[in-house]
């Protein structure tokens, strides 16, 4: 049975401690979010391969979504599309439980600009992306839980205006391609984190990151650089 499933699913699919009883469990969900995004993918802009759709998903604004090839949206993220240059996913790419891609206020607003995502990415379970301005993350890149990612920043100058009501300057934040982005990091607006780089885990990173690089601390600061 089990060479027969992974001759079906693939060799390294169901290695290890599997048993037949927890792999038939695991596909017959995969069959339930199969046949959701079936359904979902309906209303988006294209959509090149399967896509997996978990349970209280909310895709608002779906006709600005562009997915590419095995895209999976887990339980309950919430993904806004509402975006001048659209919501465009590459290929195997996955939206951890809970995360939220925001680039406008569903209640109204100005449009925030959107969010393009590379081959073989994440957005980490609880993350939140803040995509009024725009936010560009590369090929290979693993973000873990709860990462914060903000391109825009609240105008303060004045102090006879409470903050709320001066608006926002737009900026963008940049993830190269082959980059880590540890638990419960904060990427702020304007940002560019450099190629095959690091942020360790509760990172605050407010400057460029250059390419090979680890970083850590609140700010970040380069702790280490790696042969890339």
């Amino acid at each position: 049975m089990h060479k027969f499933i992974n001759y079906i699913f693939g060799q390294d699919r169901f290695q290890g401690a599997w048993s037949v009883r927890d792999i038939l469990s695991t596909l017959g969900k995969l069959a339930v979010f199969f046949l959701r995004g079936m359904l979902r993918r309906i209303y988006f802009d294209k959509s090149s391969g399967v896509v997996l759709v978990g349970r209280g998903v909310k895709i608002y604004y779906a006709h600005n979504l562009s997915v590419g090839k095995n895209f999976i949206a887990e339980d309950f993220c919430e993904i806004n599309c509402l975006a001048a240059k659209k919501i465009i996913i590459g290929d195997r790419v996955t939206i951890g439980k809970f995360a939220i891609i925001r680039p406008s206020n569903i209640y109204g607003g100005p449009i925030g600009e959107g969010l393009r995502i590379g081959n073989n990415s994440n957005i980490g379970p609880y993350s939140y992306i803040g995509c009024s301005g725009y936010v560009e993350i590369g090929n290979n890149v693993m973000m873990s839980p709860r990462v914060s990612i903000y391109a825009e920043n609240h105008n303060t100058d004045s102090t006879s205006l409470p903050m709320k009501e001066q608006g926002v300057t737009r900026s963008f934040v940049k993830i190269e391609d082959d980059c880590w982005i540890a638990t419960n990091s904060v990427i702020l607006a304007g940002v560019t984190i450099g190629h095959g780089s690091v942020v360790a885990a509760g990172s605050v990173v407010t400057k460029d990151v250059p390419p090979g690089s680890i970083v850590a601390g609140v700010p970040a600061k380069v702790i280490q650089k790696r042969n890339v």
